[in-house]
């Protein structure tokens, strides 16, 4: 099977994420960092559109294998997906876009893309993030005394049987 990359409507799909909120001040950052950890555990790529961002700030901006698109008042996310879809033209197919949006389905139907509400990929999003050990859970055995002799006898602090 292809990993199909996905094009995600950012906020629609925040909003469907239990913990976040459109009105936190980082729900894009938080966002964006649940999106990394499914792109490199999944070994996929994702390009996530948000509305209103601020004048002055980068439209574009890479985050290992995620891309966000900041859309500037004027436009809007869904607008830019639609442009997108188009771009691609009959590589849409090899596409999955992510929305509960009516107008951004029936636009990534017609290009022939995969479609995914946000509800579904919210669950497996969350899904990731829970079989994700926490970096508390991580259990450092530590190195044995014989581990640390070794060592130390590399770089020369070590004793020596001569």
């Amino acid at each position: 099977m292809v990993a199909m990359p996905y094009i995600i409507d950012g906020h629609n799909l925040i909003a469907k994420i239990p913990g976040l909120s459109l009105r936190d001040i980082d729900d894009e950052d938080q966002l964006i960092e649940m999106l990394q950890d499914f792109c490199r555990r999944q070994r996929k790529k994702a390009e996530v559109y948000f509305d209103n961002a601020p004048p002055g700030e980068i439209r574009v901006r890479k985050y290992g294998s995620v891309t966000a698109h900041y859309i500037r008042s004027g436009g809007t996310a869904d607008d830019a997906i639609h442009a997108r879809l188009g771009h691609l033209g009959r590589a849409a197919r090899n596409w999955s876009v992510v929305s509960s949006d009516q107008t951004v389905q029936a636009s990534a139907k017609a290009a022939k893309a995969q479609v995914l509400s946000s509800e579904t990929f919210a669950r497996d999003l969350i899904e990731i993030e829970e079989d994700s050990p926490d970096v508390g859970d991580i259990k450092d055995t530590g190195l044995s005394s014989h581990e640390v002799d070794d060592w130390l006898l590399i770089f020369g602090e070590g004793k020596t049987d001569e």
